[in-house]
């Protein structure tokens, strides 16, 4: 059977998924801001942050943040040619666009 694409050309299913196999990675996360322009480096590189239902953050090794943030890109495109900051609620399996956190709040 065929998979139904959307507006965006993806499976409409595919956030979903998505979700699903990222809570099953990160257990405990509820949201994934991605971003793939780390802070620390000059050339692009995708990096994730996790954090719970009460907005803290999990600590997430680098294999799980790359991995991640390279998730929600390939899932994502437009998003990720966008240079933005992003959040994908792992409820709703939306993707939004998020403000950048104050200068070291986040680590």
């Amino acid at each position: 059977m065929a998979e139904t694409l959307d507006a965006t050309g993806t499976s409409g299913d595919l956030p979903r998924r998505l979700a699903a196999s990222l809570a099953d990675m990160i257990p405990g996360a509820a949201r994934i801001r991605v971003h793939f322009q780390h802070p620390q480096h000059t050339w692009p590189h995708p990096c994730a942050r996790a954090y719970d239902a009460a907005g803290r953050p999990i600590r997430l090794t680098r294999t799980q943040a790359v991995t991640a943030a390279r998730w929600v890109m390939r899932a994502h495109p437009d998003a990720a040619l966008a240079g933005e900051v992003h959040d994908f609620d792992l409820a709703s399996a939306r993707l939004t666009s998020a403000a950048l956190p104050a200068a070291g709040r986040e680590r």
